[in-house]
């Protein structure tokens, strides 16, 4: 698996703390920034990672900022990206298991490293179980095929 990582300034911090897990968990990954806390603009950072999950670069994605909220909203703008904000290991995994969800997001004003590395942990290891919740996938495809360009 290879996956994409950024932040914003306000999340660089926390991605700084993530990417040790990464190397212990032995999961490939490229850093797409931001390099520091100097103030940076959130969505130019989630399309780089969603773009790269949505062209198939990357297994899946993760993201970083204050709250994980404005990292969701801009990534959940690419085509084919299925982001998720979670704060807790349950809605990490239930977003794996029934969402297939692609790209997480987190923010470091709300979830300490520790807790940050359980989520990852097990949204990166997490599969999607498919059958009835494939079907309800799809149907949010069909969804952002259909009414993407309202």
């Amino acid at each position: 698996m290879k996956i994409a990582i950024a932040s914003d300034h306000a999340g660089f911090r926390l991605k700084k703390e993530l990417l040790p897990v990464l190397d212990e968990m032995g999961i490939a990954y490229d850093d797409l920034g931001t390099v520091d806390e100097q103030s940076v603009d959130y969505p130019d950072y989630a399309l780089k990672v969603a773009t790269g999950v949505a062209r198939g670069e990357y297994e899946r994605g993760v993201l970083v900022c204050g709250t994980g909220l404005g990292m969701c909203i801009s990534a959940n703008k690419v085509d084919g990206i299925r982001a998720v904000t979670a704060h807790d290991t349950f809605s990490a995994e239930m977003a794996r298991r029934h969402n297939n969800a692609n790209v997480l997001t987190m923010g470091e004003r709300v979830v300490g490293p520790g807790l940050a590395a359980k989520i990852l942990r097990i949204f990166l290891t997490t599969e999607f179980e498919g059958g009835r919740h494939a079907r309800r996938v799809d149907k949010m495809s069909e969804i952002e095929r259909t009414h993407g360009m309202c």
